[in-house]
């Protein structure tokens, strides 16, 4: 997946057919929680080269 931040616009890039079904997913989810006044909120830290995941919680 490929990911570009251009101010305060971020952009997901699927590369193969598995990330675009991940990212659909992800869309939905997204979409979901603006329509019901959700937000993601960020868990523990993410530490480039110590963690290899950055996780959220959906509230």
């Amino acid at each position: 997946m490929r990911i570009e931040l251009e101010g305060t616009l971020l952009k997901l890039k699927p590369e193969n057919e598995t990330e675009r079904q991940e990212l659909n997913s992800l869309w939905t989810i997204i979409i979901g929680c603006v329509n019901e006044g959700r937000k993601l909120v960020p868990v523990g830290q993410y530490i480039p080269g110590q963690s290899e995941t950055a996780n959220f919680h959906i509230e």
